[in-house]
């Protein structure tokens, strides 16, 4: 079985014959002058380079997004490292732009999260253990503002923040669900203010979200600032800027605003910046990493996180309405296995063994989940850009599946292509580059779903029923007294990014395919003003994941060579 024989990722990314890094970045248009060298196989890239490149010609710009993926994700990552590779393969040059893995994952339940088999961005023990300290930077400025704010109200709470209107809790880069809910400032007066708080993951943080839109360090500064932390008794928002925590905040990010330079194991070059969690925030790389490889080659293609619904949506209406960037195609990662199980038939749950049933040869169940696909395929056209669906192969797919996935493909204007790119590198993604740059040359019509003046409400109500499916959108009395503080701030200009789940197009987890006639229940509107948008809590979200029976972090050890095993 392939299984059996086929080796590790990490044994694989070991073979690597890696190019110096210098040689990379020479390839990509970035003189020496540009970089900041992390040991040998890593550089940071000066942020002039954005000016430096700016005559240089434009790439085309390319997102990969998904169909509502499975608990165990479908490849996105793998192939938008194979498709990167995969344009050597014709003759192109591209350039990569993914974010930086979370060691709560990592140590959770992934084990990694540097693509797979043959398209992986290596190193890929420096990628997923600590990289340039991006994540460390994130959590210290995030935790920095947390300690000035109870400084402040310990100290006399000269602005009359409500104690029980902060909205600012602590951060960490683990998996720890003992710390979702805690209460800090216990012991003697001199201890602090005893309330009730909590942490999240570092993705999670707002100051990851700020450091992936900010388009300069002035810009990051100035959007720092903007961070509320908690409100007045009057319903007034205190900010970091009133704290007097933007500076410091803003000199923890000035090494972490630079973007990280790896490359593939094909020595495509791969950009790699901030990690903003795909639920609650954007789930996308940061913007100056774009604006440095949109000038670096032929295509640059980056990853939205989740399916075309979350991730996909908030790449076209923040981040590119931040970034001034328009995108050329888009690439719908679908899987056998996913539209099997939004047939409504298969239970996948993480951590647990695939139902044997699975690998049958079942066309009918492929095109009874093929809903999914046509709504994602129509999500990206809903933007006006051109998509084209990427079908990630696994061993145990039949042709026949394969089959149902293409014609669905046809049947909504859409190319398609089989990948076999986890196992043949970028020589099995070669058909899925020839089908992006063909859908990359059509005419552009991109477009975002709704204008700046549109109200928040109208913002909502147009990604729920124009995305989501949904037919009415349902505010509970909080939601609504908060958006109308928003409003009355002035807020409302921002766009919105709706937290939900990711595991179905609506906001119900257990609905699979592309459900119609539901409504979006909102049940709380948070405000990450420094990032620059309005998050709307639709359901149950978990910003501190726990660890699971068998965590990766078991696995993971050093050998009697000091070298790291258990990555995967």
């Amino acid at each position: 079985m392939v299984a059996e024989t086929f080796p590790s990722d990490l044994d694989i990314a070991r073979q690597a014959s890696l190019k110096p890094i210098e040689d990379i970045a020479g390839e990509m248009g970035l003189s020496t002058d540009l970089l900041e060298p992390y040991g040998e196989t890593v550089m940071k890239i000066k942020l002039s380079a954005i000016d430096e490149l700016a005559e240089a010609p434009r790439a085309r710009y390319v997102v990969v997004t998904a169909i509502t993926p499975t608990p165990l994700g479908e490849g996105k990552t793998t192939t938008t490292v194979g498709l990167g590779q995969g344009f050597k393969h014709i003759g192109k040059r591209a350039t990569v732009a993914i974010r930086q893995p979370s060691m709560g994952p990592t140590f959770g339940i992934k084990g990694g999260a540097a693509g797979g088999g043959h398209s992986q961005v290596v190193p890929m023990e420096v990628l997923n253990l600590h990289l340039t300290g991006d994540m460390h930077a994130v959590t210290a400025a995030h935790n920095l503002l947390a300690a000035m704010l109870d400084n402040h109200l310990h100290q006399g709470n000269e602005l009359g923040i409500d104690p029980h209107e902060v909205t600012w809790r602590r951060v960490l880069d683990v998996n720890d669900r003992a710390l979702r809910n805690i209460v800090i400032g216990l012991g003697a007066r001199a201890d602090g203010v005893p309330r009730q708080t909590g942490f999240d993951i570092t993705a999670a943080s707002e100051v990851m979200a700020t450091l992936a839109l900010a388009d300069s360090l002035d810009d990051l500064r100035a959007r720092l600032g903007r961070i509320v932390v908690a409100y007045t008794r009057s319903g007034t928002p205190v900010t970091a800027e009133q704290l007097g925590a933007a500076g410091s905040m803003a000199v923890l990010l000035r090494e972490a605003i630079k973007p990280n330079l790896l490359q593939t194991l094909e020595n495509t070059p791969v950009l790699v910046h901030a990690g903003p969690f795909g639920n609650i925030a954007t789930g996308n790389s940061s913007v100056v990493a774009d604006l440095v490889g949109i000038r670096s080659g032929d295509y640059l293609i980056t990853e939205a996180g989740f399916g075309a619904d979350m991730g996909a949506e908030r790449f076209f209406n923040i981040k590119c309405r931040t970034s001034g960037l328009t995108p050329d195609a888009a690439v719908v990662v679908a899987t056998v296995r996913a539209l099997k199980a939004h047939s409504g038939k298969y239970a996948i749950v993480a951590g647990r063994p695939l139902p044997p049933e699975l690998f049958e040869d079942n066309p009918g169940d492929v095109e009874a989940g093929a809903a999914n696909l046509r709504k994602q395929i129509e999500n990206v056209r809903l933007h006006g850009v051109t998509p084209v669906v990427a079908i990630n192969a696994f061993p145990s797919d039949h042709p026949s599946e394969h089959r149902v996935i293409r014609q669905v493909a046809e049947e909504m204007g859409a190319r398609a292509a089989v990948c076999t790119h986890f196992t043949d590198g970028g020589r099995g993604a070669a058909e899925l580059a020839e089908a992006v740059a063909d859908a990359a040359e059509e005419p552009s019509d991109f477009r975002m779903l709704y204008p700046d003046e549109a109200s928040l409400r109208e913002k909502i109500e147009t990604i729920a029923t124009k995305v989501y499916g949904a037919a009415a959108v349902d505010y509970s009395p909080t939601a609504s007294r908060q958006l109308d503080t928003y409003e009355r701030a002035g807020f409302g200009g921002l766009p919105v990014c709706v937290a939900k789940t990711h595991l179905s197009i609506s906001s119900d987890p257990s609905l699979k395919g592309a459900p119609t006639g539901w409504t979006l229940p909102v049940r709380e509107v948070r405000a990450s003003v420094g990032a620059g948008f309005v998050y709307p809590i639709c359901g149950e979200m978990r910003t501190m994941p726990g660890l699971g029976r068998r965590p990766a972090a078991t696995r993971i050890d050093l050998d009697e060579n000091g070298e790291i095993v258990g990555l995967s």
